[in-house]
């Protein structure tokens, strides 16, 4: 079960259970507008400006992307890294109960974010944006177990028109084979091994305040932006405190934030 209305300061039983399942959940309308508001101020300021830690379309060169940084659309963003040094919003806002509450639901009750993954506002622009293909987002990360959680934060409309994600259920616990990937660790779309499981995708469209919370295991994937608004999105990364990186890794480079300890 994708979806779920928020009514509680926590996850029911129910919704633990289908994350647990699926990989993945829905939480409507549980970030108020006032942050809303405020977070899309500093993602268009910045934005504007090229300003802080960017990662270009070009840079990436996934399908649709800009061929370089000197080619048409080259100085398209991707996403406005390290969102943290940004303003202290962030800090403010995966510290509150209504996040963090659910957080220990699924971590248990020591959880630490990571600001060496994600931790950025992703900014899905019209015409030069590009195609994300299945993918588990610990592919390139480092840490004891595969067990983290990221929360995507709808700052506007996501739809399939303006690239939402799309999601494989029960993939995080899927025990796959090398070949069933490509040299970028990207699952293969061109074989029948894979079939079953991409034809269970399912769609994660979302309104501004909606909040995606997903396995970082779980595949997922999205097209490029075919509308004529920017899509932002706040994303963020989150593990338990007995589950930490390893040692000379990209994720142990940066240093990681406490927010609760045993006692609350």
């Amino acid at each position: 079960m994708i979806d779920s209305g928020t009514v509680n300061s926590a996850f029911t039983d129910r919704e633990v259970s289908d994350f647990q399942t699926d990989g993945f959940l829905i939480q409507r309308n549980l970030i108020p507008p006032t942050y809303i508001a405020k977070i899309l101020d500093i993602a268009s300021r910045d934005a504007a400006m090229h300003y802080g830690d960017i990662e270009y379309e070009a840079q990436v060169k996934y399908p649709g992307a800009p061929q370089s940084m000197e080619a048409e659309g080259g100085r398209t963003i991707r996403r406005l890294k390290q969102a943290f040094s940004r303003d202290p919003v962030f800090s403010q806002l995966v510290k509150e109960p209504f996040l963090l509450t659910r957080l220990q639901q699924l971590l248990g009750p020591q959880v630490v974010m990571p600001l060496a993954h994600h931790n950025c506002i992703m900014t899905k622009q019209p015409q030069f944006s590009s195609d994300t293909g299945w993918h588990r987002d610990v592919r390139y990360w480092a840490f004891e177990s595969p067990e983290l959680v990221n929360i995507w934060i709808a700052l506007g409309e996501e739809t399939l028109d303006n690239g939402c994600l799309k999601l494989l259920p029960g993939t995080h616990r899927a025990s796959l084979q090398p070949h069933q990937f490509d040299e970028d660790l990207f699952f293969r779309e061109d074989i029948p091994d894979n079939r079953p499981l991409l034809d269970s995708a399912v769609t994660a469209e979302l309104k501004a305040g909606d909040v995606l919370f997903f396995h970082a295991q779980c595949f997922h994937s999205a097209t490029r932006n075919y509308s004529e608004q920017t899509k932002y999105s706040a994303v963020f990364t989150f593990r338990s405190l007995d589950n930490a990186p390893l040692s000379g890794t990209r994720s142990s480079a940066l240093p990681e934030l406490l927010l609760s300890t045993k006692n609350g």
